[in-house]
């Protein structure tokens, strides 16, 4: 158990039956009276912010989530399904919890799911992916007209911005944390 001296962002927590993550806190203490921890909390399944305040001695349940490596098998209509490599289990996530996420998702992927219970709420891509642009616009050499990028899309469906020289096929990296051009595969 947790208490609310324990209390800090990142932390990670159960209220109600759901899984919150603590993204803001503040102690302060009154002249006189218990201690106030005011925290803002986000819920972890469907993003909700919660603002509570709390005074010394209560307690939280920490919350009981696991982080499983999982392939990525494919998406049905919002639903994305992914599959545990060791017992073959399949589990089902929602769209609206797979964030940025399903941008660089292809089919046999490795990622890691967050699970609470045995509900999928989160998953965490590898820093870099590689997916090949689908369309682009041509590169016109001599072009000078100032634009270092052009719009470009990828087989996910995805649209960033990439340099010049970059064509329709071509294998690209992406980095998966900010969504940007890496680089060019090589061969």
């Amino acid at each position: 158990m947790y208490t609310v001296a324990d209390l800090k962002k990142g932390l990670k927590l159960t209220l109600d039956g759901d899984p919150y993550l603590v993204i803001a806190f503040d102690f302060t203490k009154p002249g006189k009276g218990q201690a106030l921890y005011r925290t803002k909390m986000r819920n972890m399944i469907n993003g909700t912010i919660l603002d509570r305040t709390y005074r010394s001695g209560e307690t939280f349940e920490p919350a009981s989530l696991e982080e499983r490596q999982m392939e990525y098998l494919y998406k049905e209509g919002t639903h994305y399904t992914f599959m545990d490599q060791q017992t073959y289990e399949q589990v089902v996530m929602e769209e609206a919890a797979m964030g940025d996420a399903k941008n660089f998702l292809l089919e046999n992927l490795k990622v890691d799911v967050l699970l609470f219970g045995e509900k999928a709420i989160g998953v965490t891509l590898p820093n870099f992916v590689n997916l090949r642009v689908i369309q682009t616009e041509p590169w016109a050499k001599g072009d000078t007209s100032g634009n270092d990028s052009k719009p470009a899309t990828v087989e996910t469906g995805y649209v960033l911005r990439v340099p010049p020289f970059i064509e329709e096929g071509e294998l690209i990296t992406i980095d998966t944390r900010n969504g940007e051009y890496y680089t060019r595969v090589k061969g």
